[in-house]
């Protein structure tokens, strides 16, 4: 199984858009976890994922526990990107069953959201800043963790 990207309680249609649009065009499966900050449709999310939705593989989950029960049943380890963790993103080790979960633009994942998480990783920037927007920094770890586990192979 290939990795996979977990959007908790999202806030932002564009950032929600673009990352559908990101799995549509990479062969990856965007988990919602509910609520959203907006009205989760094809609508509120047609400016930035186009007609990708279309394409794309989004698995809905109604609340955090059904997420968490889901992952768990289905034996995937759980990376969540926070700039409170210690690990950097390039010196762990992906693997095909992992999902990256980023948290809510305005508030991240609430402490026992991330306790629940199997590994926390951060992306190195410079000090004095505070985050990269979700959308970019899902991207940037996807891709790491595909090359690790060879997810780009049998892409055009």
């Amino acid at each position: 199984m290939p990795v996979d990207i977990a959007l908790y309680q999202p806030d932002i249609a564009n950032n929600t858009g673009t990352l559908i649009r990101l799995g549509a065009c990479l062969g990856t499966t965007i988990h919602i976890i509910h609520p959203t900050g907006f009205p989760f449709s094809a609508k509120a999310l047609a400016r930035a994922g186009l007609d990708y939705v279309d394409h794309a593989a989004v698995r809905e989950h109604a609340s955090w526990a059904q997420f968490n029960a889901w992952r768990h049943e289905a034996g995937r380890r759980l990376v969540l990107l926070t700039t409170k963790a210690e690990a950097s993103v390039y010196t762990v080790t992906y693997g095909d069953n992992d999902i990256l979960m980023v948290g809510r633009e305005s508030a991240g994942v609430p402490d026992a959201v991330a306790e629940a998480c199997d590994l926390l990783v951060r992306i190195p920037m410079r000090s004095g800043l505070r985050s990269i927007n979700v959308a970019l920094a899902a991207t940037m770890v996807l891709g790491e963790a595909k090359r690790q586990t060879d997810g780009f192979t049998g892409l055009a």
